[in-house]
């Protein structure tokens, strides 16, 4: 009921729409609405971690800062009790000297791992003291996912006092390489389907936001290899048709993992974790 009477608030926040949905977004919310969204049950929120990289020469550079903020949105309005952090754009990915991994390629730019802890521990910190009771970090890229979710353990087990929580929800990742991955199998696609810039992810990125696809200039060319940045398998054939597939089971696999550590968290004490 709390977190119902919140979405009401919250759905008023902004440009006036017909059935506009609520505002989950906490960088678009005043100060108050977030204290009284907190207030009226918003005990999570969700930490978007994108990265900014080559895609290979069809896909912009933003790619997973753009599909982590629109699917985090998602979950959030599927949770119902759930804001959604800035999405961090900035992560490690590679070496500057000798430039390594997508380092080697225009339009990356990469933080060292002691950064991206730091990062991942101050803001977590930020919002627990404001009351949020989950902290949960979702990662739209493979490349820091291990750092992720060791960071998130190690913010977990520092706050063991505390009634708050910190989680990788490490299904919102998996669910691509596993039931997506075979989903595109079955139907014929398997020789397409690589890991990076390739069917998959073109498809994903298709289906949350066709502008950062180059569609006209990727379907006229040839295959394209690991020296354009294309790691395996091929984009052409891709389609937001295909890539809605596989953004829903993402949403719907990081909502069910989430609904599990809401309900573990508030049974071990909740909002034990404010202060002043």
């Amino acid at each position: 009921m709390r977190a119902a009477a919140a979405a009401l608030t919250l759905a008023t926040v902004g440009p006036v729409a017909a059935n506009a949905a609520p505002q989950v977004e906490f960088q678009r919310l005043t100060w108050t609405e977030i204290q009284s969204a907190i207030h009226s049950g918003y005990d999570t929120i969700i930490v978007p971690i994108g990265g900014t990289e080559q895609s290979g020469p069809y896909i912009a550079v933003g790619k997973h800062n753009v599909r982590a903020q629109a699917l985090a949105d998602q979950i959030a309005r599927n949770l119902g009790n759930a804001l959604v952090a800035p999405v961090i754009a900035y992560v490690p990915e590679g070496g500057t000297s000798p430039r390594t991994s997508h380092m080697r390629f225009p339009g990356t730019i990469s933080v060292t791992p002691a950064v991206f802890s730091g990062l991942l521990h101050s803001a977590a910190e930020s919002f627990r003291v404001q009351g949020f009771s989950l902290i949960a970090f979702i990662g739209d890229h493979g490349g820091y996912r291990a750092e992720m979710c060791k960071v998130a353990a190690e913010i977990d087990h520092s706050w063991s006092h505390t009634g708050a929580r910190a989680a990788c929800i490490d299904d919102y990742y998996t669910v691509i390489s596993g039931a997506y991955d075979q989903a595109l199998r079955s139907r014929g696609l398997a020789t397409d389907v690589g890991t990076h810039a390739e069917l998959s992810d073109t498809s994903l990125m298709l289906a949350v936001d066709p502008s950062m696809v180059r569609t006209d200039a990727l379907r006229a060319a040839p295959k394209p290899t690991t020296a354009d940045g294309v790691y395996g398998g091929d984009p052409r054939p891709s389609t937001a048709e295909l890539g809605r597939t596989g953004v829903e089971m993402q949403v719907k696999a990081a909502v069910a993992e989430i609904r599990t550590l809401q309900e573990t968290t508030r049974s071990s004490g909740g909002h034990s974790n404010r202060q002043p």
